[in-house]
């Protein structure tokens, strides 16, 4: 299954990463490449993709960050520059140009996005509370008085779709666009597996019990930093009891509702976007059950 924020297509060289040598190398390549960003945003060129810059024009105290080899084996580098803070919220615009990304550049901004982010909200060390620095290529951080290493957070979040008699269960978010509705969704918890965080979800927002939970498709999310594991279960009830300080409200939806709300024709609800994995989930329900 094809989901958002998936496909990239740079070689991360992982191996490269801790090879201080190699990394400044990289640096130094006449043809390596910077992602221009607005603000967190991505900059597209004339054919709707993600513009890049020559790594010339980072900023002389920034923190070039090693994305990775592209397949003509060009360095790309995002950078973190001392002016951020806590990461950039999420855009009107940045929602418009996520709609026309291909899938590929989509997932490249995502990972850029993410560690960005992360290092905007990571500066001082959590162990000793001393300044951290940059490294391995911009995928951790070190802190020089303690020596503690710092490495980017990524949060698991199951989201599901409980099915019962033929209809899936959907809930919305009060901040969302009139309409919309989408698969239920929450953290996991420490202790917990992933059938226990979905069970304990639907029937903390939605008051229904679930069983025979199981997994169909990740996701990056990068708003800030999560990994969507996506599942199926099956509902014991239809009976509703919303917590709305979860959601706002949640609906029974058919087969039929979903295909015409993925088709954009009228429907009792508005879907979730092309690029998240709530959108991939009702296909694969109505596609496969």
């Amino acid at each position: 299954m094809q989901v958002g924020f998936t496909g990239g297509w740079l070689d991360r060289v992982d191996h490269l990463r801790g090879n201080a040598e190699a990394v400044a190398a990289l640096l130094g390549d006449w043809r390596a490449k910077l992602l221009k960003l607005d603000g967190g945003d991505p900059a597209l060129d004339a054919d709707g993709k993600l513009a890049w810059v020559s790594i010339a024009d980072a900023a002389p105290d920034g923190e070039a960050i090693l994305l990775g080899l592209d397949g003509g084996g060009k360095p790309c580098f995002a950078e973190c520059r001392p002016g951020d803070v806590g990461g950039p919220a999420r855009s009107l615009a940045l929602f418009r140009m996520l709609e026309m990304l291909p899938a590929g550049e989509a997932a490249i901004f995502g990972a850029a996005r993410s560690l960005t982010g992360w290092h905007a909200r990571h500066r001082f060390c959590a162990n000793c509370g001393g300044p951290t620095a940059i490294y391995r290529a911009g995928w951790a951080r070190k802190c020089p008085a303690c020596a503690a290493e710092h490495f980017p957070r990524v949060d698991p979040v199951v989201i599901m779709l409980a099915e019962f008699e033929g209809r899936a269960l959907l809930g919305r978010g009060a901040p969302w666009p009139k309409g919309r509705y989408s698969a239920l969704a929450g953290f996991v918890e420490p202790g917990e597996s992933m059938e226990e965080a979905v069970a304990r979800e639907v029937f903390e927002e939605a008051g229904v019990r679930v069983s025979n939970v199981h997994y169909v498709a990740s996701q990056p999310w990068p708003f800030p930093g999560q990994l969507m594991i996506g599942a199926f279960a099956t509902a014991e009830s239809d009976v509703l009891t919303i917590d709305t300080n979860e959601i706002e409200d949640a609906i029974w939806v058919t087969k039929d509702e979903v295909r015409a709300a993925l088709a954009g024709q009228d429907a009792p609800f508005l879907p979730p976007p092309h690029y998240a994995i709530a959108h991939s989930l009702l296909e694969a329900w109505v596609r496969n059950g």
